[in-house]
């Protein structure tokens, strides 16, 4: 994943949590702000509430990042880009990348359900 297709400061984190919209998923809490940027960013916390050894964080963070980078059709649909902070829950551990993918599936189709005319399209 490219850099710029990253989020990477505790500001970027903080401005999706307390600007953008939650939505809940079996394996993963997603916080999706949108943005004007051209094509969508990530960010993904999982904490040592989650997991309190670093190979299993780690392997949630993969599992995250696989999963978002195989969704990438349905992300392509959405009428506008966003920024989205993934938040790795317990039972993520014990699951297979297809799993992870069709829960990114299930929240990415409630944002397009609940989207609003980007940012860009308002201004015109």
């Amino acid at each position: 994943m490219p850099n710029d297709a990253r989020l990477r400061k505790p500001a970027e984190f903080r401005a999706v949590y307390e600007g953008g919209r939650r939505f809940d998923g079996r394996l993963v809490t997603a916080f999706v702000l949108p943005t004007r940027l051209e094509q969508h960013r990530l960010g993904i916390t999982a904490s040592r509430k989650m997991s309190r050894l670093a190979v299993n964080r780690n392997r949630a963070k993969r599992l995250l990042r696989e999963a978002f980078r195989l969704t990438g059709g349905e992300l392509a649909v959405l009428r506008n880009r966003y920024d989205w902070v993934f938040n790795a829950r317990r039972l993520i551990i014990e699951e297979k990348a297809d799993a992870v993918a069709a829960d990114l599936r299930r929240i990415i189709a409630q944002v397009g359900r609940n989207e609003k005319p980007s940012p860009c399209e308002t201004e015109k």
